[in-house]
């Protein structure tokens, strides 16, 4: 929400943040779930969607996030065909996931269908890739699809702040046992695990979890401008697969041939930076 003075602000756990300058709220409801509002900036970020009064995703720096969330498994993987992406309502993570030319289906799951449908009218361009032949879009919760379905995945992506959505709570091993179970065995599981820099304690709850359930768990970080402490960490999950092993290089190529910041060189870099979570792993 942008204050009086027009700037949309977020202050971090740590007690430091983000102010960026709003031209005007283009859309603001309140949907079952939460509150959802469209910024346009007075800045090179274009238009801001806002979850509960927290970023969620610009025009601008979408590519931050997205690309390292995405391509790290994809490309680590030796032929993802099905993917599965919790909380991609947006339509970002879809949009790199489809670069893939081996990908042949993408079911993505989000909770709150405004956000699908706001994005999809508001943020056209993030969220184009929602309404490709090859994408399922399951409006529910992602606690009772990883419940019940019977299907299977190559790569699992799990995009939302919250883990599994609003209102679904912390993970517990219910939660984890479902994700191993619905990943194939060469599988990977990529889920964000917040900012090493302004949330400390709720990445280090989260890796304690993986370790207990996964035999390869790493962590990754980039930085993305608009998010609390601007460096972000990501989990890397898998029984047997490591990160960057074994890559298609003509695959490969094509992919980076359609990206702004992710390319293999980066991304090894990004593995090897020491973090304050390293000792966790």
């Amino acid at each position: 929400m942008a204050d009086e003075q027009k700037y949309y602000r977020e202050t971090t756990p740590s007690g430091f943040g983000i102010a960026i300058k709003i031209k005007d709220v283009l859309y603001s409801t309140e949907s079952k779930y939460q509150k959802i509002e469209v910024l346009d900036s007075e800045s090179s970020l274009g238009k801001i969607l806002t979850l509960n009064g927290l970023m969620f995703v610009t025009e601008g720096d979408a590519y931050h996030y997205n690309e390292m969330i995405t391509h790290v498994p994809m490309i680590s993987h030796p032929c993802p065909k099905n993917i599965l992406i919790i909380g991609g309502g947006t339509g970002a993570s879809t949009h790199e996931v489809l670069k893939h030319n081996t990908v042949e289906k993408v079911v993505v799951v989000d909770i709150d269908e405004e956000v699908v449908n706001t994005c999809k009218k508001y943020l056209p361009k993030i969220a184009s890739g929602l309404d490709n032949p090859k994408v399922q879009v399951k409006i529910e919760n992602a606690f009772e699809y990883l419940k019940n379905t019977n299907e299977k995945f190559d790569v699992i992506l799990i995009t939302s702040p919250d883990p599994l959505g609003p209102g679904i709570g912390e993970y517990t091993s219910e939660v984890y046992n479902n994700l191993k179970r619905v990943l194939n065995d060469d599988g990977i599981i990529v889920m964000q695990s917040e900012s090493p820099v302004a949330n400390v304690e709720k990445s280090k709850k989260l890796y304690e979890s993986l370790l207990k359930v996964f035999k390869i768990v790493k962590t990754y970080t980039s930085p993305v401008p608009t998010y609390p402490g601007s460096c972000w960490a990501w989990a890397y999950c898998s029984q047997t697969v490591e990160p960057l092993k074994n890559i298609d290089e003509k695959r490969y190529e094509e992919v980076v041939s359609q990206c702004k910041l992710f390319n293999k060189k980066y991304a090894q870099q990004r593995f090897e930076q020491e973090t304050i979570l390293d000792e966790l792993l």
